[in-house]
């Protein structure tokens, strides 16, 4: 890949990645309830959902979930409704006092396991068909016939992956810092609703993405 157009790639990269999207809600939801240690687990499953959309575009599999409704319109239901399901999780999920003396961040006594956390990230972005819509118009504008295709693909990801996981570990230690003002019920109960509303509203916007809808959108 030549210097210019990764550089290109990479100034896109970085554009998707700051825009707000439901990746970025989930890392700062999670860094607000368990700091960015335990957030990272999140972030990594949100990178490994990443990868595979990559592959899945340059596999050319995703071209054929954009030619196909029946395909997109299962990718795009199971993406809106798991995140619905975590928004309505979070939105209902307690409101009970969780720091300790020790000044651990808040809910982080009953945060998730890692292995869920991990989960919740990869599912979060393998689901999302505006990503995979996102990678199928533009990874063709960045590649090559030229050069060899698995180690142009090799350089997306690996910028891609970087990039991505450096805005979301921002992204949840902006968050982890406003930890100070939530030391009562009351201030978790609102934090807990408004992620999880904001989850379940990007789920439910999901469920008006049509095929044809390929421009730069946050993944």
């Amino acid at each position: 890949m030549a210097i210019h157009t990764w550089t290109a790639y990479l100034l896109a990269s970085l554009l998707i990645a700051i825009s707000p999207g439901s990746g970025a809600i989930l890392a700062m939801s999670h860094g607000l309830s368990y700091g960015v240690r335990k957030t990272r687990a999140t972030i990594a499953g949100l990178q490994t959902g990443l990868l595979v959309i990559l592959l899945v575009a340059g596999a050319g599999v995703g071209s054929l979930l954009v030619a196909s409704e029946l395909a997109f319109s299962i990718v795009k239901t199971l993406g809106a409704a798991y995140l619905i399901y975590i928004g309505w999780a979070q939105w209902r999920s307690s409101s009970a006092l969780t720091a300790d003396a020790m000044g651990q961040p808040a809910n982080s006594v009953n945060a998730l396991p890692a292995g869920r956390r991990w989960l919740a990230g990869f599912l979060t972005n393998v689901s999302n068909p505006k990503g995979i819509l996102f990678m199928v118009a533009v990874l063709p504008q960045f590649i090559s016939p030229s050069r060899p295709l698995w180690l142009q693909l090799l350089v997306i990801a690996l910028t891609t992956v970087a990039v991505d996981s450096l805005v979301m570990h921002g992204y949840a230690f902006a968050a982890s810092r406003l930890q100070a003002l939530l030391k009562n019920a009351q201030a978790i109960k609102l934090q807990n609703r408004l992620f999880g509303g904001l989850l379940m509203a990007v789920g439910a916007g999901l469920f008006f993405v049509k095929r044809g809808q390929q421009a730069a959108q946050p993944i």
